[in-house]
């Protein structure tokens, strides 16, 4: 149970929006934010036409997901639509509320000792390595096309969260969540004319908006730093960052380190596909590291000891000009309780202007920014059991929260935690999305055009960032978070950091076998 234990030590897209579903407020003294309103009463139909009315009478699906309740994000949605789906079908739902440093382990349980307590599980990505070298859950392909099953479109899904659907050629996890990074940034702040004059007179350019390049995000923290840009009377920072032990920091240095690595021409980042040796340690893995590091100075010293939820609620207490994270910023900004509705700004995140090359051991000067998408997170999506007694109706359940009609509500309206990615979730000429849609949910117009267009261009770039999945992912992941965090409060230098977390992933290799692991890694990325 070791592994099991390791694998839940830290939290995930859940851990934090059930936290400010469940407290309302990350610190004291900071912006409350009310994050999940009452449910709104159904206006539409997802009933796709059937071929044989009530298919499943008589069975019982069930499915755990992360514990949020019935207004949480990602369950809300199964409760929202239970009594419709159980009409549609004639079967019973059964919604099993895991917590989330539970889930994992309750899942794996049953599946290892074939207990079979249930049909399906919302899991997340990085599970699906562990479920498919066991053969624990079964691939839907003979289903997808079948028309007694509502019909979503895998094409639908944008090509960097859709390959996370996927393994080996085979369909496995139904769509529903599509997490990813982006840089946030207060749009008012950076075209103050004032403050553009101030910024050019300092750097000798224009001050960006948005930042393009790792240097002018730099430069733009730099310069709003530790004086009263917003007029409250306090100084703001420059930046804000979550930076505590097991809060989740390995997930965004992927994200901010990816451009020193991934190119046209290289698209490794973990481990040599020839035999399983760690390759952050890397001059690119330590210069992004030291990169971030730096930033560290720009933001509040008290966010070396922040979780996510501080983090938000600085930004949207309008105190920093700067951030990256996840989807659940821009819906959260849109909250009656949010300062910054209506100035906020989202791009991709910066490039760098070079890629250290893995093989040559040389670093490759570009002319344009090397900029890298990411697929970051959870992105939570159904997966059926092997064991399960109702599978057919388990993936009709899957199937009925993917198709559009509902999952375009889902990703418009921000409380329910589902994250847009697919081109229907977009708006034109990215996709099929209206303006209307998002408003419609409380959204100020520009703010939803900046938020779409920027995953829009994060999940569209043909240049991914690499997202691990093989068995032992988070292992590896915890080990990561526990040396980035060494390294940001200055206990330990980035490369010593670095060499210290591959030391560990190579003792978690050679426990779970070095060569069994290694055909996993090719197998996930297709090597």
């Amino acid at each position: 149970m070791g592994t099991i234990k390791q694998v839940n030590t830290l939290g995930s897209k859940m851990s934090r929006r059930e936290f400010l579903r469940l407290t309302g407020v990350a610190s004291v003294g900071l912006v409350t934010v009310q994050y999940v309103p009452e449910l709104p009463k159904k206006t539409f139909s997802g009933a796709p036409a059937v071929i044989q009315a009530k298919p499943f009478a008589g069975q019982t699906v069930s499915i755990t997901l992360n514990a949020a309740g019935e207004k949480g994000p990602i369950t809300g949605p199964f409760y929202e639509h239970r009594d419709e789906w159980e009409e549609l079908t004639g079967a019973k739902l059964e919604i099993v509320e895991v917590p989330f440093e539970d889930h994992y382990t309750k899942m794996m349980t049953d599946l290892q000792t074939g207990t079979g307590a249930y049909d399906c599980f919302l899991a997340g990505a990085w599970w699906l390595g562990d479920l498919v070298a066991g053969d624990f859950i079964i691939p839907y392909d003979d289903w997808y096309d079948d028309p007694r099953f509502p019909k979503w479109d895998i094409e639908d899904v944008l090509p960097g969260p859709r390959a996370l659907l996927m393994w080996g050629g085979k369909k496995y996890m139904v769509a529903n969540d599509h997490d990813g990074q982006v840089m946030y940034y207060r749009k008012d702040v950076l075209t103050n004319k004032e403050y553009q004059a101030n910024f050019k007179d300092k750097y000798g350019y224009d001050l960006p908006v948005p930042p393009k390049t790792m240097k002018q995000f730099r430069d733009v923290a730099e310069f709003f730093n530790g004086w009263d840009w917003n007029g409250d009377g306090e100084p703001d920072a420059g930046i804000t960052m979550h930076l505590k032990v097991g809060g989740q920091g390995m997930f965004h240095f992927m994200s901010f380190s990816a451009p020193w690595l991934i190119s046209d021409q290289q698209k490794l980042y973990w481990f040599d596909p020839t035999n399983m040796e760690p390759l952050i340690t890397s001059d690119g893995h330590v210069a992004a590291l030291e990169a971030l590091v730096d930033l560290v100075q720009f933001g509040p010293t008290a966010m070396l000891g922040w979780s996510l939820g501080e983090s938000w609620d600085y930004f949207l207490k309008g105190k920093a000009v700067l951030t990256f994270t996840w989807g659940d910023l821009g819906a959260l900004a849109e909250e009656e309780t949010s300062l910054i509705k209506g100035k906020l700004g989202a791009a991709p995140l910066p490039g760098t202007d070079r890629w250290y090359d893995l093989a040559k051991k040389e670093w490759v000067m570009v002319e344009q920014p090397n900029a890298v998408g990411n697929t970051t997170g959870g992105s939570w999506a159904g997966v059926i059991s092997r064991l399960s007694d109702a599978p057919e109706a388990a993936y009709h359940l899957l199937a009925f929260h993917a198709q559009p009609k509902l999952n375009k509500v889902y990703a418009a309206r921000g409380w329910d935690g589902v994250d847009p990615g697919r081109y229907s979730h977009f708006l034109p000429p990215n996709g099929t999305a209206t303006l209307d849609e998002y408003t419609a949910q409380g959204w100020d117009a520009g703010d939803a055009t900046e938020y779409t267009n920027a995953y829009f261009e994060n999940f569209n770039n043909p240049k991914q960032f690499p997202y691990l999945r093989i068995p032992g992912t988070f292992e590896y992941w915890v080990a990561l978070d526990k040396e980035l965090s060494e390294a940001a409060t200055g206990t330990k230098s980035a490369r010593d950091a670095l060499a210290a977390a591959a030391k560990t992933f190579n003792d978690i290799t050679d426990r779970l076998g070095r060569e069994e692991q290694l055909e996993l890694y090719k197998s996930s990325f297709g090597l």
